[in-house]
C-alpha cells in the first residue's frame, strides 16, 4: 500500500510517501511559496533526486507537480498508483482522531478556519485539489487534537461560562499531536523506564506537552496554535483584554490579528527575525532587543517545564524535537539551566556534540534524562491512515 502523507502551510507543501506495512519511505518532497511565485521544489526518491522553480498558484498547482515528478522519476508507475492520502490536519473542533474526509469533515474544518487561518484553508484546498487530481483515492485527516484527548478536563477548560465551552467549543485543545505522541512512542522504545515525559516541540511553531505512560495530559497549546509559548511569528499566550488597548490606539481587528499571527513572537520582539539562527546571531553582536527575545523565549519555555513538573510530580525525561529544539544547543542549555531541583542536568560536551538529525541523550547521567530526538510526525500520520483504511475494509 502506498500513502502519500502531506504537511502542508500557508505557502508550503512537504510530503512523504510511504509503503505499508514496511513502513519505508519511498520520496520526500517540498515546495515553498505556493502562491507566491518563484516557488522551489524538490523530491528526493532513493539515490535520485529533482529540483526546480516555478510558479506555483497554489496548492493544487503543487500538488500536480510533485505527482507528475514521483513518475518520472519511478517512485510510482502512475499517479494513480496512491493508494491513500493522509493529512497532518490542525483544527476540526469536535472532530478528533483519524477520519475519512467527506463533506462533513470539510465543512467543519471550514468552521474553524477562523481560529486556525494559517492552517485550515490550505489543508482544505489541498483535500480538495487531491480530490480533483485523484477521485476515488481515499484521503485521511489526522487531527493533530487528537492526541490530547487523554488530558483531564479541569486542564482543558478556561474560566468562562460553561456554554460557551459546551455550545460554541471554546476550550483549550492541544497540537502538535503527532510530533508529541511520536516522541512518546519512541521514547518507550528506546528508554521504556521513562514513564513521565515533557516533550518540547521547538520550531517555527512550539509546544510543550506533559506525557504519562505514553499519554497526553497536559500541553501548552489552548483553543488555538497561536498561544502557550513563543513561536517564530505567533504571539503565544496574550491577554484578550490587551486588545480594548490597542483598539483604543486606533488600530483595527484585522491588523491586530495579521500582528499576532505573522508578525508577533520572535519575530516581533526582537525585531530582527523569526529564524532563531537570525536572532541568536543579533543577540552575540549586542542587539539587546534580540537578547530579550532569546531570554523571553526561554522563560516562557521554563514557565510550562515547570508548571508540568508539578503536573507529573517530577519527569523522569525531558525531550526536545523540532528545528529549534534539535539545534538549538544554546537554546537547550538555557532552559535546563538550574533545575538541578528535579534532577535536570545537561552535560554540556553532550549537548554541544549532539546532531540534530539524530538520536542523543546530553544529561550528566545522574539523574532525569534529557534527550535530543528528530520527531516523524508524518509516520504517524501514515500510521493512522492505514488504520482508519484497515477498518473501512473490515
Amino acid at each position: 500500500m502506498l500513502i502519500l502523507v502531506a504537511n502542508l502551510g500557508s505557502t508550503s507543501f512537504k510530503y512523504k510517501l510511504f509503503s505499508f506495512p514496511e513502513e519505508r519511505v519511498l520520496a520526500v518532497g517540498a515546495a515553498d511559496r505556493v502562491g507566491q511565485g518563484d516557488s522551489a521544489w524538490s523530491i528526493e526518491a532513493g539515490e535520485q533526486n529533482l529540483a526546480g522553480k516555478a510558479d506555483l498558484m497554489d496548492h493544487g498547482e503543487a500538488i500536480e507537480l510533485h505527482l507528475a515528478a514521483l513518475v518520472k522519476l519511478g517512485a510510482i508507475d502512475s499517479i494513480e498508483a496512491v493508494d491513500a492520502i493522509g493529512f497532518k490536519a490542525v483544527h476540526g473542533g469536535p472532530i478528533s482522531g483519524a477520519v475519512m474526509v467527506d463533506e462533513h469533515v470539510l465543512s467543519t474544518m471550514q468552521d474553524f478556519a477562523d481560529v486556525a487561518p494559517q492552517h485550515n484553508p490550505p489543508y482544505i484546498a489541498a483535500m480538495r485539489a487531491f480530490q480533483k487530481k485523484l477521485p476515488g483515492v481515499p484521503q485521511v485527516a489526522a487531527f493533530e487534537t487528537a492526541y490530547h484527548q487523554t488530558i483531564p478536563l479541569a486542564r482543558q477548560v478556561y474560566g468562562i461560562p460553561h456554554e460557551w465551552t459546551s455550545e460554541l467549543g471554546i476550550r483549550r485543545y492541544g497540537f502538535h499531536g503527532a510530533s508529541h505522541r511520536y516522541i512518546a512512542t519512541r521514547m518507550a522504545e528506546i528508554a521504556p523506564n521513562t514513564k513521565k515525559l515533557i516533550s518540547c516541540h521547538l520550531g517555527g511553531s512550539c509546544s510543550i506537552s506533559a506525557i504519562e505512560d505514553g499519554k497526553s495530559v497536559a500541553n501548552s497549546f489552548g483553543m488555538t496554535a497561536q498561544t502557550g509559548t513563543f513561536h517564530a511569528s505567533r504571539v503565544g499566550d496574550f491577554d484578550a483584554f490587551a486588545l480594548l488597548k490597542l483598539i483604543g490606539a486606533g488600530i483595527d481587528l484585522d491588523t491586530i490579528w495579521q500582528t499576532l499571527g505573522q508578525e508577533a513572537g520572535l519575530k516581533g520582539l526582537s525585531g530582527v527575525s523569526a529564524d532563531m539562527r537570525e536572532v541568536e546571531d543579533a543577540a552575540g553582536k549586542g542587539n539587546q532587543q534580540a537578547l530579550l527575545a532569546l531570554d523571553a523565549f526561554v522563560e516562557t519555555c521554563r514557565h510550562y517545564i515547570g508548571a508540568y513538573l508539578a503536573v507529573l510530580n517530577g519527569a523522569d525525561a525531558i525531550v526536545f524535537t523540532g528545528g529549534v529544539g534539535q539545534h538549538g544547543k544554546m537554546i537547550r542549555q538555557a532552559i535546563c539551566a538550574d533545575l538541578d531541583f528535579a534532577g535536570v542536568r545537561i552535560d554540556e560536551t553532550k549537548n554541544q556534540n549532539a546532531k540534530g538529525s539524530e538520536e542523543s541523550r546530553i544529561d550528566t547521567g545522574d539523574g532525569a534524562q534529557v534527550w535530543v530526538l528528530p520527531t516523524n510526525e508524518e509516520l504517524i500520520v501514515a500510521r493512522q491512515t492505514a488504520g482508519v483504511l484497515s477498518k473501512q475494509t473490515v
